[in-house]
């Protein structure tokens, strides 16, 4: 999977927030996708913890702002953000791991309060 593929898939994220479409983040993840959100709380395993994950935390738009490039090594992309909700602002670090269908077959957020 070349970099600006890996690049187009974190530009699919933002984009799902922004628009509120679950369906762009069902379409990246792999069916046995593992999301740790952020790292060191109880993963989400499996294409439905995910999506309910995801629908749990994001009931409304959201905007996404890359704050740095994407950064792409091996099977994986690197890339900060800042999420704005309402009032919520958080600075967040996610890292996607793609398998070999090129879906997200891990994410690690990387972020605190």
């Amino acid at each position: 999977m070349e970099a600006s593929e890996k690049i187009a898939v974190v530009e699919k994220y933002v984009r799902a927030f922004a628009e509120s479409d679950m369906s762009i983040i069902e379409d990246i993840f792999a069916e046995d996708a593992v999301v740790h959100d952020p790292v060191g709380s109880e993963p989400h395993v499996g294409i439905d913890a995910v999506m309910g994950f995801y629908r749990r935390t994001v009931p409304g738009p959201a905007t996404l702002e890359l704050t740095g490039p994407v950064r792409c090594a091996g099977n994986s992309a690197a890339f900060p953000f800042i999420v704005v909700a309402g009032d919520l602002r958080i600075e967040i670090i996610d890292v996607f791991e793609f398998n070999e269908a090129g879906k997200v077959a891990a994410m690690r957020a990387y972020w605190s309060m």
